[in-house]
């Protein structure tokens, strides 16, 4: 624990301080006089003054000295780390009131009490780095039982016999078939042991001979599923199917709204950065991508108008920063191009306005393009259709292979029933085996799930034509009152040009209220690829003069990526759609909304 902090000049002005219990004495005045300036401790930045220990940092090209007080009882490995840090915030925030204590001109003295925050922060971030590293050396010892030595005595050799038995698991033995393993004290003709011999021995009867390629009886009766049975058990329970923590909230009219997306990995001090050795101004030979991304815009000369040969390599670098968070190239190329531009003519007079106007124009054109520009409110837009029109909302859900249509299809409907909507869910994946049978065990979760609302399966097998059966269901839901109908899609590669032609026409023949495009988080560069080819397929297959696009982006296992983030800015980026839903896990309620300013910090986040 520290006892005091103090910045002052070399001429004895003290410019900030903070101390945190009485000091006996005065052990910062014996440090400058006995270690500064009788120079007689020129090797060290430690010294000891009766019960306290300091430690200390120049900052030579502003004169000013940084000194940390603390019980010399104590051991503090971190605050060597702590007065580098302190040393590089408070340069970067108070370089021109330093510079300016030099003007004789200067109307009165500066004030730094606005540090007393940022010291905080950056005192606990140094204090929890240190902890995570000492804990990582400190990591426990393995026990005994846990290692392979002990397997090999006679204790270790039981247990794992024991456990074998209660598990049922057989141990094959070379020469022999494969016997189910016996407890312990089971080896010596037990009771069970006995019964169990007494089934060995007793005739078995004449077993069928089964052909190649041909399946037995019991084979096929293990492998049918459609019986009263199978489907009780797998009516899942609701703690299985809905995370009660995830759950969204009711507004004051009744809608329920998913919750916001939490925030990314590292956001919980507000946008805080601990800045590093690459952020220091007199570093400014620092080629390194280390450190906080701001202590890019360094090397920016104050006082000087900005042009676009100043900015070319702190925008190359922001350029390679986005690469790392998942942001397609060619974006990031032309999002930093954007900022760049937006910046020439712009005059700066400091370090600190330079980062700040560098920070702030990036944050504004990623907001901007974050931002949707059409309505999400999805309730709404089905409200309208079923007042004005007389019909059910219909929206696809269109994607390629794998990325959880079927299983965000149903997040959606679980929502929409909770907000008391008769759902009817279109099975057009004719393609892809099981694909059916899937949704018909989401629609009965769902049901068990929402015993007042209705929700129900429209199938007419597979090979058919999916755009006949989207018809028929959404004739099926205007004849039966059903508020929206849900279709899902076979998954298809944007290069499979027969699988892209038959899904224009399911466009074109049933003109969906909502065309879903539902992707990956994981994904950087094929974000932008998907997109545009099967935006492009939908326009080259139409065959009429109004054409359909995709009209909003559902981001799914975005509970996977950290704070790499970058495939919501490409997809929304080349779509100049909305990202309506995000996916965060495998339950119904892991339905979240994008928030905007917290995916912009954590795209900005070293």
């Amino acid at each position: 624990m520290l006892d005091q902090f103090t910045i002052a000049t070399k001429g004895g002005v003290v410019l900030w301080s903070r101390e945190y219990t009485d000091i006996a004495g005065r052990p910062v005045d014996a440090l400058v006089q006995e270690a500064l300036i009788e120079s007689a401790r020129t090797d060290s930045t430690k010294y000891t003054s009766g019960a306290y220990s300091l430690q200390w940092a120049f900052a030579n090209e502003l004169n000013v000295i940084f000194v940390a007080v603390y019980q010399k009882m104590l051991q503090l490995p971190y605050v060597e780390d702590l007065l580098r840090r302190v040393r590089l915030h408070f340069i970067a925030r108070f370089e021109a009131e330093i510079r300016a204590l030099v003007d004789p001109e200067r109307a009165a003295f500066p004030a730094f009490d606005a540090f007393n925050e940022e010291f905080d922060q950056v005192w606990r971030a140094v204090e929890e780095r240190d902890q995570r590293e000492r804990k990582s050396r400190q990591a426990a010892p393995r026990k005994f039982e846990d290692t392979k030595k002990f397997q090999a005595t006679a204790r270790g050799a039981k247990l794992e016999l024991d456990e074998l038995a209660q598990a049922g698991e057989t141990l094959l033995v070379p020469g022999r078939k494969a016997a189910k393993m016996r407890a312990w004290n089971e080896r010596r003709g037990g009771s069970a042991g006995g019964e169990d011999g007494a089934a060995k021995k007793a005739k078995k009867g004449k077993e069928n001979r089964v052909w190649e390629g041909k399946a037995s009886k019991q084979a096929m009766e293990a492998l049918d599923f459609s019986g009263g049975g199978a489907e009780d058990s797998e009516g899942a329970t609701g703690s299985a199917l809905v995370d009660e923590s995830a759950r969204g909230t009711r507004t004051a009219d009744g809608i329920y709204e998913v919750a916001d997306v939490a925030e990314r990995a590292g956001g919980d001090d507000g946008g805080f950065v601990l800045l590093d050795d690459s952020d220091e101004s007199s570093g400014g030979n620092n080629s390194g991508g280390g450190g906080g991304i701001l202590g890019m815009f360094r090397s920016l000369a104050s006082g000087r108008t900005l042009t676009l040969e100043m900015l070319a390599e702190p925008m190359a670098r922001m350029r390679e920063h986005l690469a790392n968070k998942n942001v397609a190239a060619d974006i990031a190329s032309e999002v930093c191009q954007a900022v760049a531009q937006s910046m020439v003519g712009m005059r700066v007079g400091g370090l600190q306005s330079t980062r700040a106007l560098v920070e702030q124009s990036m944050e504004t054109a990623l907001t901007r393009i974050l931002t949707p520009v059409s309505s999400t409110d999805i309730i709404r837009d089905i409200d309208h259709v079923r007042r004005q029109e007389r019909r059910p909302y219909t929206m696809a859900f269109v994607g390629v292979n794998g990325v959880g249509k079927s299983t965000n299809l149903s997040k959606v409907c679980y929502w929409l029933l909770q907000n008391n909507k008769r759902v009817l869910i279109a099975a057009c994946d004719t393609f892809r085996s099981g694909a059916v049978e899937q949704l018909r065990v989401h629609v009965r979760n769902l049901c068990a799930l929402s015993e007042n609302q209705s929700v129900e399966i429209f199938e007419r097998g597979y090979g058919k034509d999916s755009a006949a059966i989207a018809k028929d269901a959404i004739a099926h839901g205007a004849q039966n009152g059903f508020d929206v109908v849900l279709i899902d899609t076979a998954g298809r590669m944007q290069d499979n040009e027969p699988l892209m032609r038959a899904l224009s026409k399911l466009v074109n023949v049933n003109r969906p209220d909502k065309i879903l495009f539902v992707g990956e988080a994981l994904v950087g560069n094929e974000a932008v690829d998907q997109l545009e080819k099967f935006n492009r397929a939908m326009r080259s297959f139409s065959g009429q003069s109004q054409t359909r696009q995709i009209d909003g982006i559902i981001l799914t296992k975005f509970d996977t990526i950290d704070d790499r983030v970058g495939a919501a800015l490409s997809m929304t980026y080349i779509t100049g759609k909305p990202i309506v839903f995000v996916g965060t896990g495998q339950t119904y309620t892991d339905l979240r909304k994008m928030n905007v300013a917290q995916v912009t910090r954590a795209l900005l986040r070293p």
